[in-house]
């Protein structure tokens, strides 16, 4: 038996060109219930119906007190969706963390010659303190999960591109919900990440792109040799011991 496929509500289309028409913004209040049901010829249910919809989207806020506003249309959703996902199938060769380390890698070398050229010829406190705070957790073998976010999004702060600052805050969240299955970090896997973060660093400050995105490869190195590591483990046991 096939599903039937969700008919979508056409007063959530409806209320979208609202918004478009109107040229509202986000923050900007909505027309009331009562306005909506009257300027698109529906029924309450299909108003409430639709605005429901449209919350869980992000694209309207309903303030309590106060009625509803055009949200702040972010990607919450998908990077709810996403680390959902993450968590819901990892799969034993933990497909979902392998995908964000390739999405990741791609974004990271083709956004590269906007960072340096953001970066070159200086030095930046807040990323430097990042990467010291890395390198010192890693001596101590303990993770540094905080500083590695905090500088990926601070570059993307840098680029002042907030959908890509968005993604990376999603695949930190997937690394996070994934990570535990993968066991503790061996100390020269930490102390490689943060010698790769220093030298993202040092080679944007240089203005140097080749040596910048040789940095990028070696930032993900040792999470792929983990992965791999734990892969061969689970399909063959003998070999991981």
């Amino acid at each position: 038996m096939k599903r039937n496929r969700e008919i979508p509500n056409p007063t959530t289309t409806a209320i979208k060109e609202l918004i478009l028409t109107r040229g509202l913004r986000p923050g900007d209040p909505m027309p009331t219930e009562a306005e909506l049901m009257e300027t698109l010829g529906v029924s309450r249910s299909n108003v409430r119906e639709a605005v429901r919809t449209l919350v869980a989207l992000d694209i309207l806020e309903v303030r309590h007190g106060t009625g509803t506003f055009v949200g702040q249309l972010s990607l919450r959703p998908l990077v709810e969706g996403m680390v959902f996902r993450g968590v819901l199938s990892p799969g034993p060769d933990h497909t979902s963390l392998r995908e964000v380390i390739e999405v990741r890698t791609g974004l990271d070398l083709s956004l590269a010659p906007r960072i340096v050229e953001r970066l070159a010829g200086q030095e930046s406190a807040d990323l430097r303190s990042c990467v010291d705070e890395m390198t010192t957790l890693a001596a101590r073998n303990e993770p540094f999960g905080e500083p590695d976010r905090r500088f990926h999004l601070l570059l993307a702060q840098r680029l002042g591109n907030g959908l890509y600052g968005q993604l990376v805050a999603a695949f930190f969240d997937i690394h996070g919900a994934v990570a535990p299955s993968l066991g503790v970090a061996a100390q020269q896997d930490l102390d490689r990440t943060a010698a790769a973060h220093a030298r993202l660093l040092d080679a944007a400050i240089a203005g140097d792109l080749d040596r910048y995105r040789a940095a990028v490869l070696d930032h993900y190195e040792p999470l792929l040799r983990v992965l791999d590591t734990t892969e061969t483990a689970l399909l063959d046991p003998a070999k991981g011991a």
